[in-house]
């Protein structure tokens, strides 16, 4: 038995989860996220709690009886909380400027990057340097947060570009020198 997917998901006040034939729609009070259910997996709802059945013990299974459980757990978090990322732009003359619908970015090309919010994001900038991508969707927000590091990743050189809070870099040395 699945150690995660045994687990009951306890379901907070104002939270609703509306249960169909292949997916889970979970409402709250940030929002709303349809998760698609594996074949084989159903989801039942008793009290104050959503639990996840599966049909057999073959192997595809059990792999995705603890997904599917956490995928509704997850969802379940994000409507209530939500999910966030914090990253850090680091260089000289390297910043951020929030638009309307999208990000400007300054990260030392010839030309300003323009990444557009995709909908159910939040991406705020705090002092140029700092942005904080948030929403409901936990995939959606990690997803958004590396393709927003990935327009320049950190140098191993110099350790300049966009990199997450607290990510831990490896400086390399460079060249020797003619000494």
């Amino acid at each position: 038995m699945s150690r995660i997917g045994k687990k009951p998901i306890p379901l907070p006040d104002k939270v609703k989860v509306e249960i169909k034939a292949d997916s889970v729609v979970v409402t709250g009070p940030k929002g709303s996220v349809t998760n698609p259910i594996p074949p084989g997996i159903t989801f039942e709802q008793k009290d104050k709690q959503v639990l996840a059945v599966r049909k057999d013990d073959s192997g595809p299974q059990r792999a995705f009886h603890g997904l599917a459980r956490a995928l509704v757990a997850n969802a379940v978090k994000g409507v209530t909380d939500g999910f966030k990322k914090e990253l850090e732009i680091v260089g000289v003359g390297f910043r951020a400027e929030a638009k309307k619908s999208s990000v400007v970015f300054t990260l030392g090309f010839s030309h300003p990057i323009e990444y557009p919010m995709p909908p159910g994001i939040s991406i705020t900038v705090d002092k140029q340097t700092k942005l904080v991508v948030s929403g409901v969707d936990r995939q959606q927000v990690g997803q958004v947060a590396a393709n927003i590091r990935s327009l320049r990743k950190p140098d191993p050189y110099k350790n300049k570009g966009i990199r997450y809070v607290g990510e831990v870099l490896k400086k390399k040395a460079g060249k020797a020198g003619g000494k």
